[in-house]
């Protein structure tokens, strides 16, 4: 019974082990499709200047916008002596936008947004009336007509929120007047490009590309170029559809520490570590071992992160070699260091060469 029982057990234990080992590779690993996209294959943007009407005493007071009803209205038949004869406020001057996607067909519709030009108090209610979208080129690529619905939010002067009216949208209010053509790769060869670079992820791809469907390089540390096998070279999209549901591992982001000083905001990548500083901040003392170390005199001890910090006059921040920045942080916390205070220490540790991360300022 004793050996029944300690071969069952056995069993579970390899059962186990490789269930969570093949929950680890789960999550180790990404689908070509959602970290590249093929070179060449984008939206496009278009503008245009267009009115909105039937505003409510809501819309602008430009003459420009009055002699440009004018110009709209002559071209639908009607003479008008006067561009002042045209009420104010009743129409507003606007540019529209919106972006086309690639393998748009003729008839297609989109979404366009439609942004106040002058003095307009808003465009709730209004209809855009029938503008011309153009793309870089002057070419007009498409149309856009219909009634705008705005919204958003946007704080008001006593702390609360009111509805931002001067921009809006038109829900499938543009139509595609024509084809945009998108050509995949060139005869012979297409390019995939990595969404961010990075020269370890860039080998997965073209050594996963070239043992399973055909000749890949990785030409950079964001491109992978792929010769396309002669029986694809008509049929690109199911050769596409092959490459981009293949699986390649995933690989350790670059060490990153992001701070957003406006708004007090701190983020830290996994693989930020730290090499030996002293930083004097406020009334902090923090230390971060490299092990959990029994708990010193006047101190008190997170035995989870493995940091020791106390506090008293003349702060002193000391950091061992490959401590975490992530338990730094957690200590501040615990103590109540305000995001603000953590910024500045950050970059402090930064400008002292103890931070082994790039530090980005959004």
């Amino acid at each position: 019974m004793k050996k029944i029982l300690a071969s069952l057990i056995t069993i579970l234990t390899v059962i186990s082990l490789i269930s969570a080992e093949t929950f680890a590779i789960s999550e180790q690993v990404l689908r070509i499709k959602d970290i590249t996209h093929v070179k060449g294959i984008r939206e496009n943007q278009v503008v245009g200047y267009g009115l909105v009407v039937g505003l409510s005493n809501t819309g602008d007071n430009s003459r420009h916008t009055q002699m440009t009803s004018q110009q709209m209205l002559s071209a639908l038949g009607t003479v008008i002596d006067q561009s002042n004869y045209i009420q104010k406020g009743t129409s507003a001057a606007v540019i529209v936008t919106a972006n086309i996607p690639p393998f748009a067909k003729e008839g297609d519709k989109i979404d366009v947004t439609v942004s106040a030009m002058a003095d307009a108090k808003s465009l709730s209610g209004g209809v855009l009336v029938q503008t011309q979208l153009r793309a870089p080129n002057g070419e007009v690529v498409a149309v856009a007509q219909g009634p705008v619905t705005v919204g958003g939010l946007k704080p008001s002067m006593g702390g609360g929120a009111r509805t931002v009216t001067t921009t809006g949208r038109v829900p499938n209010g543009g139509i595609i007047e024509r084809d945009i053509l998108t050509n995949i790769g060139d005869e012979t060869t297409l390019t995939l490009i990595l969404d961010k670079a990075d020269y370890t992820m860039a080998s997965r791809v073209a050594k996963t590309i070239s043992t399973r469907i055909a000749p890949a390089k990785a030409v950079d540390g964001g491109s992978v170029t792929i010769q396309i096998p002669s029986k694809y070279r008509d049929d690109r999209v199911t050769f596409l559809s092959l490459i981009e549901n293949q699986i390649v591992g995933a690989v350790s982001s670059k060490a990153k520490v992001v701070i957003n000083e406006r708004t007090g905001t701190v983020v830290i990548g996994g693989n930020t570590r730290l090499l030996p500083a002293a930083v004097a901040h406020g009334t902090i003392t923090v230390t971060i071992l490299s092990e959990v170390e029994p708990m010193a005199v006047g101190y008190e001890n997170d035995l989870n992160a493995g940091v020791q910090y106390t506090e008293k006059q003349g702060s002193l921040i000391e950091m061992e070699a490959n401590s975490s920045l992530s338990d730094l942080v957690a200590a501040l916390n615990e103590i109540g260091v305000t995001p603000y205070e953590l910024i500045a220490i950050i970059q402090a540790l930064a400008n002292a060469g103890s931070l082994q991360a790039e530090i980005e300022i959004i």
